[in-house]
């Protein structure tokens, strides 16, 4: 099951909310128990194999925390051994035909795959398994009990996609007394911001990706132009995805009375590749600093090892992504952009700021296509596209991607009814413009989540309304598979 699909917005999400408050009217701990529940029926009607991975993970997770709590175990190799588990498992599920497929290719052997399913999620539950065990190692989680961790690990708006959620945090919220009534304030929170990532993602982003898989899927007869597009498209596709799946997790947390971190503070206005990262992901940032950056020592060891330890939380990003060399050399390069940034930041601080956003703006565009590519071969065979420029006509296959049923209504909701929109291309720039002015206009709805006014419900009402006329077929999240 998706946000984004008639059963989670008309049946699943309603009933969970009335249940979760009536229950917490009975007795407080029912309503974990209610969370608990609506989070495997989530997990069934969505990948049902998970629930058997994520039980036995819990399982030998948390037996851990028993153990140690009763032992007071010190040695480092012991208290490491749940997070190799948990690393272990991750990899296994992830990257082990991976490594077939390169060792078969570099040895010329014929070692046969494994039948492997991968479990929905398994890279964001795999990290708070982690952030949960370091916790309780630490004693940040004194009266931890295995209710709390359960409802912590299958908390059905961040278990598929994040964001990902510091234990201490949410296990302090749903035991505050305050946080299990009613609070028509954070429903109406909650209702706005699902709503405006609900639009971001069917009207937006699934546009988009129309555009993104039919370049792809003609990619040796697509123009140079097609090409550059196909770079701009993506890179608007998957920020509208994530950011607007993102926006939906935190609105339908907020009805719970449960406040999510944030993820996204506009990163396409970033004015260097470390800035983009202080606004991307940022749940996934903040962990791998929290529990890989630092550890390694930070920026306390002198400026070769900084550069070391940034290269290896780039490639752990990497890695975690997917089992990929694109995404690995993905990992590498925005890590050596970050080197560099830290290298010439006096440099950089004296450029134009418009210069500066350009240039990173290019480099982020450049590497959302590594990014989306299926292979290296093919991010450069598109970039020689690009760089040659030996056709500058646009493919109508990529045009007609934005030809929709609602684009009357737009217009007319805009005032642009009395421009020539039967000319080619029209809609498509129509949808570039609205495109770049959500990145680059407006604060990020995170920031302005508490902001209730007429206008702000308005809208919201509005986009909710369309969201679900035009929900169509469900289509997936870009995340949805990590």
């Amino acid at each position: 099951m998706q946000f984004n699909s008639y059963a989670f917005i008309l049946c699943f999400l309603p009933i969970t909310l009335l249940l979760y408050f009536v229950a917490n009217r009975i007795k407080p701990v029912l309503g974990k128990f209610v969370i608990i529940i609506a989070s495997i029926v989530f997990c069934l009607l969505g990948q049902s194999n998970m629930l058997i991975y994520l039980g036995i993970s819990m399982l030998i997770n948390y037996a851990f925390v028993l153990v140690n709590k009763r032992f007071k175990f010190t040695n480092k190799i012991i208290l490491a051994l749940p997070i190799i588990v948990n690393v272990g498992l991750l990899l296994y599920f992830k990257y082990l035909n991976f490594a077939i497929t390169n060792i078969n290719m570099i040895f010329g052997k014929e070692i046969p795959f494994m039948e492997i399913i991968l479990p929905l999620g398994i890279s964001f539950y795999t990290f708070q398994q982690i952030a949960y065990i370091v916790a309780t190692e630490r004693g940040d989680l004194e009266n931890n009990n295995i209710i709390d961790y359960i409802a912590y690990i299958l908390y059905f708006p961040k278990l598929v996609m994040g964001p990902i959620m510091d234990p201490v945090d949410y296990i302090s919220q749903i035991n505050q007394e305050t946080r299990k009534q009613v609070d028509i304030t954070n429903i109406a929170i909650g209702i706005k911001l699902f709503s405006l990532g609900l639009i971001k993602k069917v009207i937006l982003a699934d546009t988009f990706a129309k555009a993104v898989t039919w370049t792809y899927t003609n990619i040796y007869a697509a123009t140079a132009m097609d090409c550059i597009l196909l770079t701009m498209f993506y890179t608007f596709e998957i920020y509208f995805d994530f950011s607007g799946y993102s926006d939906m997790a935190v609105g339908i947390s907020s009805m719970f009375n449960i406040d999510l971190p944030m993820n996204f503070d506009s990163p396409y206005k970033a004015i260097s590749i470390r800035d983009f990262w202080k606004r991307w992901h940022i749940s996934l940032t903040n962990f791998l600093t929290k529990y890989i950056y630092i550890p390694l020592g930070g920026a306390r060891r002198g400026i070769i090892l900084t550069y070391v330890n940034t290269l290896i939380v780039f490639l752990v990003s990497g890695l975690w992504h997917g089992a990929n060399w694109t995404f690995i050399l993905w990992g590498i390069l925005h890590g050596l952009f970050s080197c560099f940034d830290r290298m010439f930041d006096k440099v950089e601080e004296k450029l134009f700021i418009p210069v500066r956003w350009f240039c990173t703006f290019a480099i982020v565009n450049m590497l959302w296509l590594l990014f989306s590519a299926q292979s290296v071969a093919q991010w450069k065979m598109i970039l020689f596209k690009i760089l040659f420029m030996q056709n500058t006509s646009i493919s109508d296959g990529i045009i007609s991607a934005f030809n929709l049923v609602e684009n009357q209504f737009i217009y007319n909701m805009l005032g642009l009814n009395y421009l020539p929109n039967n000319v080619r291309g029209f809609n498509m720039l129509i949808f570039i413009m609205i495109a770049s002015v959500v990145c680059f206009v407006p604060e990020n709805n995170y920031r302005k989540r508490e902001s209730l006014s007429i206008w702000s419900l308005l809208l919201a009402t509005f986009a909710f309304i369309w969201g679900v006329l035009c929900l169509g077929a469900e289509s997936t999240f870009v995340y949805y598979g990590f």
